[in-house]
This record gives structure tokens, sequence and C-alpha cells, in this order.
């Protein structure tokens, strides 16, 4: 693992610590926060956030739901990092490990948000509809929560916000009303598009095409890494806590110990979600009278090419 990171490519990257004018204006205390953390530890820094909990995607012959989640809490502890999960109670009903899943996530210690009952994109069902799924998840998310635990967190399916800036308001709005906090999402690679190949690859046995879809996931998920610090360098002339957008999977559970590893051969430590939005950068999504969209960095093009996904076709 130690070698997918060259040196060379590594001392290249500056850490600074400015805030641009459109920054300024946020609180200082937040702000302050913000600098105080980043200068305690200047190591880049990433939240893990796993979306679709209790159930994603395609299983191999033999696994559970309840097996998945319970991979992802073991590398998680091993590594020492926290993770925030995000709960679509619609999600694996006809599946009788769900719940055990569910419960695994939740006695292990790692919190859970809100992603919506049914996972329905806001563009295509609009504001009112929507807003009666995310209140309709709540009921079970209370469920599973502790008496003392807030849950008022969400993440967008899709990450869409819907077609036009009255739709989004609106949802903005209903959300504010009810006391959430938006996760942001500033790195992803696409993980759940390995998913469906490596449950078909593993009911083949096929090892060397698993090998191939372990390699070009670490490959993506480096190149995504760095290319969400260049955005960032680019933008604010600084690092921000990046928040990883994964899923509960099971190609993620089979690869989270050797992407853990290369995220910290890459210098990142880890954080909690809340941690990670304290960086003035995510104030559009944690205070929600300001307008949306909730923030997010621009893409960036890398010299060598952009991610390549899993290998097309692969064990069909």
């Amino acid at each position: 693992m130690r070698g997918w990171v060259a040196a060379s490519v590594m001392a290249g990257w500056l850490v600074a610590t400015g805030v641009t004018p459109a920054l300024a204006a946020i609180p200082q205390t937040k702000a302050a926060q913000s600098r105080t953390m980043r200068a305690a530890d200047p190591r880049p820094a990433i939240a893990l956030t796993f979306d679709d909990i209790p159930a994603h995607g395609p299983l191999p012959p033999g696994q559970t739901r309840a097996d998945v989640i319970r991979s992802i809490v073991a590398a998680l502890n091993s590594a020492r990092a926290p993770a925030f999960g995000f709960y679509t109670a619609g999600f694996g009903l006809d599946d009788p490990t769900s719940a055990e899943a569910t419960t695994l996530w939740r006695s292990s210690g790692f919190p859970l948000g809100n992603h919506g009952y049914s996972h329905h994109d806001l563009a295509a069902i609009g504001a009112a509809a929507f807003i009666a799924d995310v209140v309709r998840d709540e009921r079970a998310l209370a469920a599973t929560a502790a008496a003392d635990e807030d849950w008022h967190w969400f993440r967008y399916p899709y990450l869409s916000e819907g077609q036009d800036a009255s739709t989004r308001d609106t949802v903005r709005a209903a959300l504010r009303q009810r006391g959430y906090r938006i996760a942001g999402v500033t790195m992803s690679f696409d993980d759940y598009r390995w998913n469906a190949p490596y449950a078909a690859c593993a009911a083949q046995h096929d090892q060397r095409a698993i090998g191939r879809l372990e390699r070009t996931f670490l490959a993506d998920a480096r190149r995504a890494a760095l290319a969400a610090r260049a955005s960032a360098t680019a933008t604010l002339g600084r690092d921000i806590p990046y928040v990883l957008l994964m899923h509960v999977g099971s190609f993620d559970a089979h690869m989270l110990p050797a992407l853990l590893d290369l995220y910290t051969t890459m210098g990142f430590r880890f954080v909690t979600l809340p941690e990670a939005e304290a960086d003035p950068f995510y104030i559009g999504a944690i205070d929600l009278t300001r307008p949306g969209p909730s923030p997010t960095l621009p893409p960036i093009s890398l010299p060598g090419g952009a991610r390549t996904g899993p290998p097309a076709a692969l064990c069909q």
C-alpha cells in the first residue's frame, strides 16, 4: 500500500490557512475554532460518511447485510476512524438481516442521520413529496437513536437538491424548521460502481477479476483525494476537512481496510462529520437560513486523465 503515493507528489501539497473574502463574513467563533483545529494538527482531514444503511447494492453468495456492516465497523474500529451513517429505512425490507445490520451500526457507537425513507430524487418527485419522505424516515430513525442523540443531519439522495431554486429553497426551509444540518460532500469517487461487478465476480470465484476491481478502486480513490485537495487549494487557497461519500456495499466493506490505509499513507487523518463541518467552508450546510445549494468543491482536472471506474463488462 505504501507504494501508492510517491513522496514527490505528497511534497507538493502545502497546507494553507487563509480565508477568502467570501468566508470572512462567517462568525469568527466558528472560523477561529477551525483555525485552531488546523493549527493543532495540520494534516488534511477526512470525515467518513456511509449512505444507504442498512442495505446497498447486490451481495455475493452467502453474504448478508449484517455481514457487510460488521466488516465495515471492524475496519473503522481497527483504524480508530469515526464515521457517520445515513439511514434509508425503506431499503432492505425484503432482507431479514437488515434490522440486524442497523442494530450493529448503532450498537458500535456510530451515529445515523436521515437519508429519506425511500431514497427519492428531489428533482423527480417535487418538494412536498420529498419532505413527506424525510418525515417518514424520521419515525424509524428516532426509534434507533439513543435518547440524548441528535440525529438531525440530512444527506440528499443522489446529492440532488432539485431542478430549480424554488424547489431547493422550499426543502431547505423545511429542513431548517425541523432542525437539520446538511451533510455536504467534498470528496467522492463513485464507490458504488464497484459493488455489482464484485458480487458477480465473487459468484464466479474469479479472483483475477476481483484483483482488477481492487486496483481500480484504490487508484480512483487516490485520484479523487488528490483532486479534492487541488480544488480546495485552487478555490480557497487552503485545505478544508473533506467529507467523503461512501456506501454500505459489499465491495466497500471488502476494501475499507485497504482504503483507510491508503488515506493514512497519503497523510490524512480522520475526523467526525460535525468536526469537519465546523470549518467555515460548510456554513451554508449548517445555517440553512443562507441560500443554497449546499457547499461543494468545483471539479478539477489533474494531469494523467480522469478516474476510470471499474473495468467495463467484468464478469458479465
